[in-house]
């Protein structure tokens, strides 16, 4: 039986019990390897580029540097590194600002150890991961709508964007071809004044275009 390929994370919380916990917890999955552990975002930013990580495990309020504009120089610094904001903290502003600075998950610390594992193997998968309560958040407060500027075809295709498509396969599911799939990406991102496929998930996400039953897993697409 084929041995599947170690995950490498690294750890960032200024909470050592929580540092620690963590640590402990995923050393138990032989398919996770916690390359470094950090109090401080710019100690792991230091840390990571030595050890590469494939996914960041970061906490959002620490001090000098938050996890929030930490994203970004994990972003530039470790381009392989998916960020995942893992927070006590579910309120929308947090959880949009992570999603526009680029992180790749958010997930809160109440959450399961399964969930926490799952996170990790989506992103380092390529996708993105939500969890239930922070989804559920998203859309419980989102604002009020007013008229849908979208067409159902053109939900359809944000909603495909947002699920990780590639234009060939929305091209394959809508019976359509890659050119017009394209068009269609182009002219969303037009109408929507959006210039990025980050912009789009938190569109998607703000006006419930996502469907609730796939609010744990919306891998994307570059």
């Amino acid at each position: 039986m084929t041995e599947r390929p170690k995950i490498r994370v690294l750890l960032i919380d200024n909470h050592p019990l929580v540092l620690d916990g963590l640590k402990a917890v995923l050393e138990t999955f032989d398919h996770i390897e916690v390359a470094g552990t950090a109090g401080l975002a710019q100690a792991g930013l230091e840390i990571g580029r030595q050890v590469l990580p494939q996914v960041v495990l970061m906490d959002i309020n620490m001090p000098k540097l938050s996890g929030i504009d930490a994203i970004e120089l994990f972003r530039n610094e470790l381009p392989q590194a998916r960020v995942v904001m893992l927070s006590m903290h579910d309120s929308r502003e947090y959880i949009s600002s992570s999603v526009m600075h680029g992180a790749a998950g958010y997930i809160l610390k109440d959450v399961s150890t399964d969930e926490i594992v799952s996170a990790i193997e989506t992103v380092a998968g390529g996708g993105t991961y939500f969890s239930s309560g922070v989804f559920d958040t998203l859309m419980g407060e989102r604002a009020e709508e007013g008229t849908d500027p979208l067409t159902p075809r053109e939900r359809d295709i944000l909603g495909l964007i947002v699920a990780g498509r590639s234009n060939k396969e929305i091209a394959e599911t809508l019976g359509i071809t890659s050119a017009t799939a394209e068009t269609h990406r182009k002219n969303l991102k037009k109408k929507l004044g959006i210039a990025t496929t980050a912009g789009l998930i938190r569109y998607a996400l703000d006006h419930g275009i996502v469907s609730k039953s796939d609010k744990l897993h919306l891998p994307t697409s570059g």
